[in-house]
């Protein structure tokens, strides 16, 4: 019987807040002790959030410090099994048919064999779910947007998610010989199944606290002057606090800290936050009702 082999990658919660942030992650110790646990007792982590909090760089961030391949499966309205697990190359399988039927009748196996022959590994096109299973290396499997799958597509996912396993009817059960460390995101726009969410631990990731933001941005722009990031970090946080379409992301405030260095900018003054307003509001009405609350209309 085939053995899964299961290598953690980290020895402490400490070391997780420590390598991550190597990358530029800054992980509170709550986000440090998911990941942990998840990387220990090989667990998928389901994480829960805003857009634009950095669920999906999180992932990014593990599989940069493991060395590991990130191996993404983007879910969309519609996404159905031969996107995320395999389908069969049926082109290549009828140029396959074609050549062996224009054998003509002296060779009477032909047939018989293409038939065995056009469901082999050669015709096999591998989806982001069975190319995880099956990698040998170190792997970050990345399932993001898993609120956006119909319902229909999480019975694949418990599949995967149980046994690290998938059938494939004409080869067989194809078993993972090397966990992966496995990443759910979901921004709730829809409640996940019971089912999935016991197959998972959980973590949910808010917009950081003004302190955090303010050493994310001294991390990531560093050229930035604190005053001037203090000042940007202050206003997100009050867009935040709007009724808007869209809330600004924590990447979306590291495009206006560079936006403001390219610029030259000494302060965020209310002559440089009408008119760069747009790295982080994206729609006029969020930004029609910003100017008049932050009175700059």
């Amino acid at each position: 019987m085939q053995t899964t082999v299961h290598e953690p990658i980290f020895t402490s919660v400490d070391e997780v807040i420590e390598r991550l942030a190597t990358t530029g992650y800054l992980a509170d110790k709550a986000t440090a002790t998911s990941v942990f646990l998840a990387d220990r007792l090989g667990k998928p982590l389901l994480i829960e959030g805003p857009a634009g909090v950095g669920k999906t760089e999180l992932s990014r961030a593990v599989a940069e410090v493991a060395g590991a391949e990130l191996v993404r499966l983007q879910c969309y309205e519609g996404i159905d099994e031969a996107r995320a697990l395999y389908e069969w190359n049926h082109a290549k399988q009828i140029l396959r048919i074609q050549s062996a039927t224009s054998s003509g009748p002296e060779n009477e196996n032909a047939w018989a064999d293409t038939k065995a022959d056009v469901f082999s590994e050669e015709f096999l096109l591998q989806r982001p779910l069975l190319t995880a299973i099956r990698r040998t290396d170190p792997t970050v499997l990345l399932i993001d947007e898993a609120d956006k799958a119909d319902v229909e597509i999480e019975g694949l996912m418990l599949e995967v998610l149980s046994d690290f396993a998938v059938t494939v009817p004409e080869l067989g059960t194809i078993a993972a010989t090397r966990l992966p460390f496995v990443v759910l995101t979901s921004n709730a726009t829809r409640e996940l199944s019971e089912a999935l969410k016991r197959r998972c631990l959980y973590l949910h990731i808010d917009f950081p606290d003004e302190e955090l933001e303010r050493r994310i941005l001294a991390s990531r722009v560093p050229e930035l002057k604190p005053a001037v990031a203090a000042q940007l970090v202050r206003v997100v946080h009050v867009l935040r606090g709007m009724q808007l379409k869209k809330l600004p992301s924590v990447a979306e405030s590291i495009d206006w800290a560079r936006t403001l260095l390219a610029l030259g900018a000494k302060d965020l003054d209310d002559k440089t936050v009408r008119g760069t307003l747009g790295v982080v509001l994206k729609h006029q009405s969020d930004h029609q009702r910003a100017l008049a609350e932050l009175k700059l209309a």
